[in-house]
């Protein structure tokens, strides 16, 4: 007997959630929207907390590589330590020592370590 009141109730549930659901949106036509208020909501904060940083990253990036020039000591982001010795299209060669020069795409270099000195 027991069993057969709760299969009872339960299948009496949805019907109760449906018909609640459907005076709701009959009477305020504006719950899809407000449905979607949330989603609206997380997509905004990712975009300030993410995206957005993200690309003011890489534009001051660009930048600095577009400032390098020939003689700044640059870190790679493998980590190698060298010095600018040429500057081409999208390369540039690094003198790592003595006789020993590397060819690498720009956007290989991870930071500036020193600015070449426009005094001399």
């Amino acid at each position: 007997m027991q069993a057969n009141l709760n299969t009872g109730f339960l299948q009496f549930l949805p019907m109760l959630s449906a018909t609640a659901q459907d005076r709701t949106s009959a009477a305020n036509p504006n719950t899809g929207f407000i449905q979607f208020l949330p989603l609206i909501f997380l997509m905004v904060i990712f975009y300030f907390i993410l995206i957005r940083p993200q690309k003011k990253k890489q534009v001051e990036h660009q930048k600095m590589i577009q400032s390098l020039k020939k003689n700044d000591l640059v870190v790679t982001s493998g980590g190698v330590h060298g010095t600018i010795v040429n500057v081409k299209e999208k390369t540039f060669a690094l003198r790592i020592d003595d006789n020993v020069k590397i060819e690498l795409d720009k956007n290989s270099i991870s930071y500036v370590k020193k600015q070449r000195d426009d005094q001399s």
